[in-house]
């Protein structure tokens, strides 16, 4: 018997739509030189994409499939070097930050079941923005898996450049769900980078401000978090102004960037590239996280700024051009046909790519059809500008003004990883008295023996 293939599926509808006379891209066939360009890696959890928030809530998993699609479509996958399906991380390593009996209750709700956990529904805030639905736990477990093994990668020293798309969830707090985020995947992959890398920068261009990142190393001088977003002080999640300063050790390396609505491409990426080339020479970050939030595109459901795909892109490739490790991560994005062809155009600028403005064929065609299938549709001019020249440079003064607190990078004592954040922070507070009184306490101690190795050495008890 000789196979035939139809035209039609069994809907008896096309597979892929005509698209008349719109272009295709062809595939890229060639592999790219192991040796040629920086190492990128690129995890995509299998099935993370088939998550369902709700009928009407602007969260879509489905984002997830259709980047993978055109990534894929676009023959991406011969320019990146690895690819991956990251196991789901475990609930030890989710606890490395999150509260035990906020995980407990993450993995035993349902739909299902959640009338017999009220209580602990409105402790966690898992409500509207935040419901409970089938598959939760598992989805939380994906997208942190994923973005704990692209940080591994990292430490390891075998990857330049990983990308986790399915990661960036930015809001979840320790002990609490917010802003359709569970588990703060972003917090687990910088305290793994921590374990290798003295100082980590995290850059967010999420539209909304990364609050949950911010809150987890507030106290700290090993990360520096620089948030671009919108604020009026009633827009989610409320955070960000201008005068947040971070406590502790950590006063003046919470650096935020409130912008206006409308906010175009000329003035977001003078504005990002004249901060961050600062805040780099001045932090010298051993490594580098961005969160690549595409709800600060043009056109985004719940965005209000004016920024097309290919600004939104340029960005990316300026703090790839640092040469530094870098993990890259999805965020926001709530316009999923923008969303899916914002992070693939940002996945051919990691992987030193270049890609047409026709789409490849996909099966999801259809949702690329109102735009003559083009990777850079015009998404621009549809908000008003509230930005003016003035207040723009009135934000590079007040972080200049901060970052001339830092008198260099902070010296970082290289030691273990504790094994939770309040560990990091107990032996980050510790001061400079206490650390002279323990030492002169132990050359006390050992005055009569003969002196070791060991006593030259700053060991964290």
């Amino acid at each position: 018997m000789v196979r035939t293939y139809e035209k039609y599926t069994y809907s008896g509808s096309p597979y892929f739509p005509d698209r008349g006379a719109y272009g295709v891209a062809e595939p890229i066939t060639e592999r790219v030189n192991p040796h040629s360009r920086r190492t990128v890696s690129y995890y995509f959890p299998k099935g993370v994409g088939s998550y369902h928030f709700g009928e009407r809530h602007p969260m879509k998993p489905h984002r997830l499939t259709l980047t993978n699609s055109l990534v894929m479509g676009y023959g991406l996958d011969k320019q990146i070097h690895e690819i991956f399906d990251a196991r789901p991380a475990t609930r030890e390593e989710l606890e490395t930050y999150h509260d035990t009996d906020y995980i407990e209750y993450l993995s035993r709700v349902t739909p299902q079941n959640q009338g017999t956990f009220k209580t602990e529904v409105e402790a966690h805030n898992c409500g509207e923005d935040c419901p409970v639905f089938a598959g939760m736990y598992d989805f939380c477990r994906k997208y942190a898996g994923g973005t704990l093994a692209a940080a591994r990668k990292l430490c390891s020293g075998r990857t330049d450049i990983a990308i986790n798309w399915s990661g960036g969830l930015h809001h979840a707090k320790r002990g609490e769900a917010s802003g359709f985020c569970y588990v703060n995947d972003i917090v687990l992959g910088i305290l793994e980078l921590l374990r290798y890398y003295p100082r980590v920068l995290y850059i967010d261009i999420d539209i909304h401000h990364g609050d949950g990142v911010e809150l987890a190393f507030y106290h700290t001088n090993r990360v520096m978090t620089l948030s671009f977003h919108k604020y009026t002080g009633d827009f989610f999640p409320g955070t960000g102004k201008l005068d947040d300063n971070g406590i502790g050790l950590g006063k003046h390396f919470a650096l935020n960037v409130p912008l206006k609505d409308g906010i175009d491409d000329k003035m977001y990426l003078e504005l990002f590239t004249n901060i961050v080339s600062e805040v780099r020479d001045k932090f010298q970050p051993s490594a580098i996280v961005l969160q690549c939030g595409a709800d600060s595109l043009g056109c985004d459901r719940l965005g209000a700024f004016n920024l097309s795909i290919k600004a939104h892109g340029d960005c990316v490739a300026y703090v790839r051009a640092f040469g530094l490790p870098l993990l890259v991560l999805g965020g926001g994005g709530y316009t999923v046909k923008n969303v899916s062809r914002c992070w693939a155009y940002e996945t051919a600028v990691l992987a030193g790519a270049s890609v047409p403005d026709a789409l490849p064929r996909t099966p999801y065609d259809a949702f690329f059809a109102d735009s003559g299938y083009t990777l850079h549709p015009p998404l621009t001019g549809r908000v008003d500008n509230l930005n003016t020249p003035a207040s723009l440079k009135k934000i590079v003064g007040a972080v200049r003004n901060k970052l001339r607190y830092l008198e260099g990078a902070p010296s970082v004592q290289m030691q273990e990883m504790p094994p939770d954040l309040q560990g990091l922070l107990a032996s980050e507070e510790r001061s400079a008295e206490e650390q002279a009184e323990r030492e002169k306490e132990d050359m006390g101690a050992g005055s009569s023996a003969v002196a070791s190795p060991a006593m030259d050495m700053d060991v964290d008890s």
